[in-house]
C-alpha cells in the first residue's frame, strides 16, 4: 500500500483496512504486513505492524520503531507481546517493523552521512523516520501524540536507533540497543588508531544537546551477530565507552541507563532479552 501518492479511493481503502486491523485487535495482539513509499530513501519500504488491542483512550497508545524490522518474526515480537499484555504486564502498545534495504549505506550517523565509510545515506533514513514514518503511525493509529514513543534496532540498526533518538527527543523517550556497531569510524580514521572509539562515541562526546532520554543496551563479548554485515568484534568495548560517555554527562541520572551484557551478539540472546526492554520500555 503506497503513501505517495494517495487518492481519496485510496484514502478510503487506507481506512478500511486500518479499521479492520484494529477491530481484530480486540482479540488479541495481531500482526499485519503494510508498505510504504519513502520519497526520501526513493523505494518502497516494508513494513511488519504488530499491535494491541485498542485502549479506552486512543490516546493511551504508546509507539515502538523498530529497525530491522525483517527480524520481528525470528525475534517472536507477536508471541511475546500478546503474551505480557494478557497478563497485564504491558501498556498498549503498537510496533511498527522497518525492513531494511541497505543496510550499511542507510543506517549510521546522520549528519556525518558521507564522513563515514558506510552509512552515506543515513541522513535520508533520519528524514524518512521523521517525516514520513512517524507521520504515519500517527495516522494508522488515529492518533495526534502517542503517550510516549520508543526506537530500538539491531546491530547498525541500533546505532541508527541511537542517533534518531539523541537527534529527536522531542518525539523519541527511549532507546533500545541491541549489540550497536559503535565501532563504525569517519574515513580518516585509521582503522587500528587505539585512541579512536567511534563516530557515535565522538558525536555524543562533543554534544552540547541536554536531551531527556532513557537507554537500554545489550553488548556480548564475543560471536557474531546473525546480520549480514555487521562486524561484533568490538561491540562490547564500543558499547562500554559509549556508556561511560553518557554517564559522564551531568544530566544522565543512574537509573536512566541499563545495560545488559552476554556472551554473544545474535538472535538468540535478542529473542530471550526482548522481553525484558519490551517491559522496560512500556510496562505497566
Amino acid at each position: 500500500m503506497r503513501w505517495f501518492p494517495i487518492h481519496n479511493q485510496m484514502r478510503f481503502l487506507l481506512l478500511l483496512t486500518v479499521l479492520s486491523f484494529f477491530a481484530a485487535c480486540k482479540k488479541g495482539v495481531k500482526q499485519k504486513e503494510d508498505e510504504l513509499y519513502s520519497r526520501h530513501l526513493q523505494r518502497h519500504v516494508t513494513l511488519t505492524i504488530i499491535a494491541t488491542r485498542p485502549p479506552d483512550e486512543i490516546s493511551d497508545y504508546n509507539l515502538l520503531i523498530c529497525n530491522d524490522g525483517q527480524l520481528l518474526n525470528r525475534l517472536g515480537v507477536q508471541a511475546v507481546t500478546d503474551s505480557l499484555y494478557k497478563k497485564k504486564r504491558l501498556l498498549p502498545l503498537i510496533i511498527v517493523g522497518i525492513h531494511a534495504g541497505n543496510r550499511m549505506d542507510e543506517f549510521g550517523i546522520a549528519d556525518k552521512a558521507g564522513k563515514a565509510n558506510e552509512g552515506g545515506k543515513a541522513n535520508h533514513y533520519d528524514s524518512f523516520l521523521n517525516n514520513e514514518l512517524y507521520p504515519y503511525a500517527k495516522k494508522m493509529a488515529g492518533v495526534r501524540k502517542f503517550k510516549s514513543v520508543s526506537i530500538a534496532g539491531f546491530g547498525a540498526g541500533a546505532l541508527s536507533a541511537l542517533d534518531f533518538a539523541w537527534d529527536h527527543a522531542d518525539k523519541i523517550n527511549k532507546a533500545g540497543v541491541f549489540s550497536g556497531a559503535f565501532s563504525r569510524m569517519e574515513k580518516n580514521i585509521a582503522p587500528d588508531d587505539s585512541s579512536a572509539y567511534g563516530i557515535m562515541y565522538d558525536k555524543l562526546k562533543s554534544s552540547r544537546k541536554r536531551p531527556k532520554l532513557q537507554y537500554w543496551f545489550y553488548a556480548g563479548q564475543a560471536g557474531s551477530p546473525d546480520i549480514a554485515g555487521d562486524d561484533a568484534k568490538e561491540i562490547y568495548p564500543y558499547t562500554n565507552q559509549v556508556i561511560e560517555v553518557l554517564k559522564r554527562k551531568s544530566f544522565i541520572a543512574g537509573g536512566d541507563i541499563v545495560f545488559e551484557q552476554g556472551e554473544k551478539n545474535d538472535i538468540k540472546t535478542w529473542r530471550q532479552l526482548f522481553p525484558e526492554f519490551l517491559e522496560w520500555a512500556f510496562g505497566r
